[in-house]
């Protein structure tokens, strides 16, 4: 199991400290220094369309703007978040080839104790 993740992020830490209140072990990857590759994110975009990879609410989305990232096609988008850890929605968990971003327990129990 993977955890892209950043430590001054509050939702993160939440989801650090409920893996390991559930007995689960992630690698934990800073998502600023080592965002998730394109492979990764594809199959993320696959599994949950383009709108839950960004992270609509931080800095580097502000600072390219919604319209241009509308814009893009997806190889594009992909290439951003691949170029900009900041971009991606996080935490962005990849379990035995399933993405979740975002902590949302009820989906992280479904999925990792399900």
């Amino acid at each position: 199991m993977k955890l892209y993740s950043y430590p001054r992020c509050g939702t993160c830490r939440k989801a650090l400290a409920w893996l390991r209140s559930h007995e689960l072990s992630a690698e934990p990857i800073d998502i600023t220094l080592q965002p998730p590759d394109l492979e990764e994110l594809r199959l993320g975009l696959e599994q949950l369309g383009r709108r839950r990879l960004f992270n609509t609410s931080g800095q580097s989305y502000r600072a390219l703007g919604a319209a241009a990232v509308q814009a893009m096609d997806d190889e594009q988008a992909l290439a951003a978040l691949a170029a900009d850890g900041k971009l991606v929605k996080r935490p962005f968990l990849l379990h035995r080839g399933r993405v979740l971003t975002g902590f949302h327990p009820a989906e992280w129990q479904q999925l990792l104790l399900g």
